[in-house]
């Protein structure tokens, strides 16, 4: 069966969800709160909004199939994207919007690089040249901050904990790979966002960071991270999975540094200009993660007419 016809209004629906992903690292540099309240307030709203979608559809019934080992599996995940949101949050508040949102992107090379090592899945060559670019370019980002700057001075504190977020969301996506492929997207995203949410708010409490009472500023900014890159960049680019194929959408993702860039530089709370190693830096590995993208899809599989849309493994977003 041939796949459906794109709507119309595909190129709108992307272009919301790059905005959509494009504003998670102004609005966290904006906020005043705490790394980890912050993530407890997005992470509480989004399971609002996807627990209503679980009612809704009724996918929630898919739990019922879970064994024991799914549960573990599904804190495992948890666990490692919640260190993902305090780590790259953090990171936010230490060095550039652009270093921090363009060195967190490194992700795909964790994800390349661990499923060659552990699932036995080897990298093509132009991934393995995609893999070196982007190092480089990390590389380079890192010189450029080690000195620090006035305005930064642990920049490079922070891009060492973008990397950690690149390196704990990357393990995220393959410790919950296996469990991705037995539940459809909402039930997936609700037992594993929910699972970081207990370990958000476990962490808060014990470190004792303050979660209730925050200003009606800052509720407007959660409300914003969790609608803008959580629900519709990530919801944005799984919907486009059904008319386009997958590196497609991974190269639209690839446009968030540069919208994050531009929200930076022209927001007035923040009005940020990259240095030229962050710039230099940055597009060596957007283009590294660009070369292997497109030298390591397949074709994707057609829909058979009438069945609902395939259910293809979720892209990644903070």
């Amino acid at each position: 069966m041939r796949q459906p016809q794109p709507p119309r209004f595909l190129p709108a629906v992307l272009l919301a969800a790059i905005l959509g992903i494009s504003v998670s690292g102004p609005l966290a540099r904006l906020s005043a709160a705490a790394p980890l309240a912050i993530a407890a307030w997005r992470l509480t709203l989004a399971m609002g909004l996807i627990a209503l979608l679980l009612a809704v559809t009724g996918s929630w019934r898919e739990y019922r199939t879970l064994a024991r080992r799914d549960l573990l599996i599904a804190l495992g995940a948890g666990a490692l994207l919640a260190l993902h949101f305090w780590s790259w949050i953090t990171s936010i508040t230490l060095t550039s919007v652009a270093a921090s949102v363009v060195l967190v992107n490194l992700h795909p090379v964790v994800i390349v690089t661990g499923s060659a090592l552990f699932l036995h899945e080897r990298p093509t060559r132009r991934q393995v040249f995609g893999i070196v670019s982007a190092i480089l370019g990390a590389l380079l980002v890192g010189y450029g901050d080690a000195g620090g700057s006035d305005a930064a001075p642990n920049a490079l504190a922070g891009d060492l904990l973008a990397l950690v977020g690149a390196a704990t969301v990357g393990v995220y996506y393959l410790v919950g790979r296996a469990l991705r492929q037995r539940l459809t997207l909402w039930p997936y995203v609700g037992l594993v966002y929910g699972a970081a949410l207990v370990v958000v708010l476990g962490l808060a409490i014990a470190i004792g960071v303050p979660l209730w009472p925050q200003p009606e500023r800052e509720l407007w900014i959660f409300t914003g991270i969790a609608i803008g890159p959580m629900m519709l960049g990530h919801t944005g680019f799984n919907w486009s999975l059904r008319y386009v194929p997958a590196y497609l959408v991974s190269l639209a993702i690839l446009a968030e540094p540069a919208g994050a860039t531009l929200l930076a530089a022209f927001l007035p709370g923040i009005a940020e200009t990259p240095s030229a190693w962050t710039l230099t830096g940055g597009a060596l590995i957007l283009g590294g993660l660009a070369l292997g993208t497109l030298g390591g899809h397949q074709a994707p599989a057609a829909p058979d007419a009438g069945s609902s849309p395939p259910d293809r493994a979720s892209i990644p977003r903070r």
